[in-house]
């Protein structure tokens, strides 16, 4: 399948672009960026055509892959849709929840196959804790705690504006604490949200099973107090995720296969655009609560 990129960020760079040159089954033909330096860097480093046009790079491949903030994500993809291209996303798939629900709608009508990057759902270790809780079953509840310190020196992400707007951390890393959670205990039918210091948001959220989990979820946290632990408990005890040190190039190769697979199966992905706009939906909803607090 071939395969344009659409960024030219870190994440792009890191992970993105090699990924879809290493994942089996893909081409990666070429790459459009904003900025035509940048773009002419990367597919350089790719060893892969520059588009300055999107729609040029539109037509030269069957399926996009994007590493762009999601207001840019929302309305690049919803044009890719629409002309019967797959889609590999990104998370948040977009930062508002009109545009989640079409970009859903366009993927649904045009029958096209998506996967969005949430990035533990495609690290094996973790998959594999997943499918054994899920397997053992008598789960009561969980949680997820995501407290980064963007500012800490070395962190690839420290100049991205969408991450240090009030709500960058329920947006950025809510997705993740959401998509584990759904992972471990089911579907989320509601949550509630409370606003802490600066950017720092707590969930609590009811699974459709009865569960009930919790997110912690911050940026800005001190560099010494930053904590990333998600666990289950119940009838059987308790279960810590494990670390993975699934390399993320890795994991986006295997996103890359499975959006493939779905492809050529007419079979929806797990974590495909509908579960991304679910997502967004949660996250509107918390953000909603958090500005009436407020």
């Amino acid at each position: 399948m071939r395969f344009g990129l659409v960024g030219t960020g870190p994440w792009a760079k890191l992970t993105h672009g090699p990924g879809l040159r290493a994942a089996a089954d893909a081409e990666l033909v070429g790459v459009w960026g904003r900025d035509p330096g940048n773009t002419a860097a990367i597919a350089a480093d790719l060893e892969v055509t520059p588009y300055g046009d999107y729609a040029e790079l539109l037509e030269s491949v069957d399926a996009v892959a994007f590493a762009v903030p999601p207001k840019v994500q929302a309305s690049m993809a919803l044009e890719a849709a629409a002309i019967g291209k797959h889609l590999l996303l990104d998370k948040p798939v977009a930062d508002s929840l009109d545009d989640a629900r079409a970009l859903a709608a366009e993927a649904a009508d045009e029958g096209i196959a998506s996967v969005v990057f949430f990035t533990h759902r495609f690290e094996p270790p973790i998959r594999k804790f997943f499918a054994d809780v899920q397997a053992k079953g008598g789960w009561k509840g969980g949680w997820s705690r995501i407290l980064a310190a963007l500012d800490e020196p070395g962190n690839p992400f420290t100049d991205s504006p969408w991450r240090r707007e009030q709500r960058g951390a329920l947006w950025d890393v809510g997705p993740h604490a959401l998509s584990n959670l759904t992972a471990m205990l089911g579907p989320i039918t509601d949550l509630t949200a409370v606003g802490g210091e600066g950017d720092l948001v707590h969930l609590v959220v009811v699974h459709e099973s009865g569960a009930t989990s919790t997110a912690s979820l911050s940026l800005f946290a001190p560099p010494a107090g930053s904590n990333f632990e998600t666990g289950i408990w119940g009838q059987t005890g308790t279960a810590l995720m494990p670390e993975s040190d699934t390399d993320p190039v890795d994991s986006f190769a295997l996103a890359v296969q499975e959006l493939v697979a779905a492809a050529e199966s007419g079979e929806s992905h797990p974590v495909d655009v509908a579960f991304g706009a679910r997502v967004v939906e949660l996250l509107a909803a918390a953000e909603e609560q958090l500005n009436a607090a407020r």
